[in-house]
């Protein structure tokens, strides 16, 4: 079991911008990529936003534009910049691996997208 740490969430109104910041362990961090997830209510978890350990980045469709992930090496940190926000992308956010530890979910960090 890997734990990751997930902060930054908020209530944020539509059109607004929030960055969430994930802490992993360094022998996580330094060989797999690492990703985004995030699950609305009712929903099923969905990806959102890969990048490798080589920087090479892929988002969801619905995500483009809007959204960066991005990598601090040195830091052991993800960041998931989000602007234009909408509501229907008020969900947990969780990071993990790519493809992901099923066993290591964390509790994720809640973004409300409302007026």
């Amino acid at each position: 079991q890997v734990q990751f740490v997930e902060s930054g969430g908020g209530l944020v109104q539509p059109g607004g911008s929030l960055r969430l910041s994930c802490a992993a362990p360094a022998r996580i961090f330094s060989i797999y990529n690492m990703a985004w997830y995030r699950q609305a209510p009712g929903k099923e978890r969905e990806l959102v936003a890969v990048i490798s350990r080589y920087g090479s980045l892929n988002y969801a469709d619905y995500v483009k534009g809007r959204f960066t992930i991005s990598r601090d090496n040195a830091k052991n940190m993800v960041y998931l910049q989000m602007n234009s926000l909408k509501a229907e992308d008020t969900a947990i956010y969780y990071c993990n691996i790519n493809p992901p530890l099923n066993n290591s979910w964390a509790k994720g960090t809640l973004v409300t997208v409302s007026s």
